[in-house]
């Protein structure tokens, strides 16, 4: 019960600290209005439900702990994108800052952000996204002197395929390898390196008005959601498919989505 209890409390921190005051209210309302007003035929259930009001006051505080620490968190993550100014002050954020930071600028993007809060310093999804239905994987590398290699991409790619996202979007503070830029060429994936991370922050400022600087014009370019690729033959967007028969069956290839109109196909 106590883990149980504990797992409770864990999310409502990950949640606005909104959740938790009706979380807390409602608890009180189940416990000292709603069950000793209702009858049971069993003594020991009618027993129960008549002394849940002594438990009520104690369970509603509990449920609002979180609270705090989540409004707290919310603080801590706005002022921690305020402060970035350049490139070297991202660079300086530990894993879980740079984490943070990321989750940060796609929420004030209109994102419904997903923090992996059990992770570690590397590997796996970090954030996942969701926008109108949509969803998107994202992978943090805070990576200071090495280059993101292609087996980072790969990884994720089949993460992605496995989980059905829409896309992934790879974010470092430093460069990605040639090898890396070109197996996410051609496919719904986005790779974000350190000194377009830091243009998109300045663009999010100047929208809010945070900041007077003049942003790039070009500042928001390939900082969208994935987009699938496109057909070279006619333009229409390729789509995902796996080979039923030949000696290739149950690989994965991109097929025109005009078929059989137009019968290209291509590697993923």
């Amino acid at each position: 019960m106590a883990k149980k209890n504990e797992g409770i409390l864990v999310l409502l921190m990950a949640l606005p600290w909104w959740v938790s005051v009706i979380v807390s209210s409602l608890t009180y309302f189940m416990l000292a209005g709603v069950l000793p007003a209702i009858s049971f035929e069993s003594a020991l259930f009618q027993g129960m439900a008549n002394g849940a009001s002594k438990f009520a006051v104690i369970m509603a505080i509990v449920l609002l702990i979180p609270a705090p620490i989540s409004a707290f968190n919310s603080w801590r993550k706005r002022k921690l994108f305020k402060q970035q100014e350049s490139l070297d002050t991202i660079k300086k954020l530990s894993w879980k800052e740079f984490e943070e930071l990321v989750a940060e600028v796609y929420r004030r993007k209109g994102f419904k952000v997903i923090e992996n809060n059990q992770g570690g310093a590397d590997g796996g999804v970090d954030v996942r996204l969701e926008k109108e239905g949509h969803k998107y994987l994202v992978q943090c590398k805070q990576w200071k002197n090495q280059k993101i290699g292609v087996a980072v991409i790969r990884e994720m790619y089949g993460i992605m395929t496995a989980e059905k996202a829409e896309g992934v979007i790879v974010i470092c503070s430093g460069k990605y390898t040639q090898d890396a830029e070109k197996f996410a060429q051609d496919k719904p994936i986005e790779l974000i390196e350190g000194s377009k991370l830091f243009e998109l922050i300045a663009m999010l400022k100047s929208n809010e008005g945070d900041v007077k600087n003049e942003v790039p014009q070009d500042a928001s370019e390939n900082i969208l959601e994935p987009q699938k690729p496109k057909c070279p033959k006619c333009g229409s967007e390729l789509l995902l498919r796996v080979a039923k028969k030949g000696p290739k069956a149950g690989n994965e290839f991109y097929g025109c989505s005009s078929f059989p109109k137009c019968r290209h196909t291509q590697p993923c």
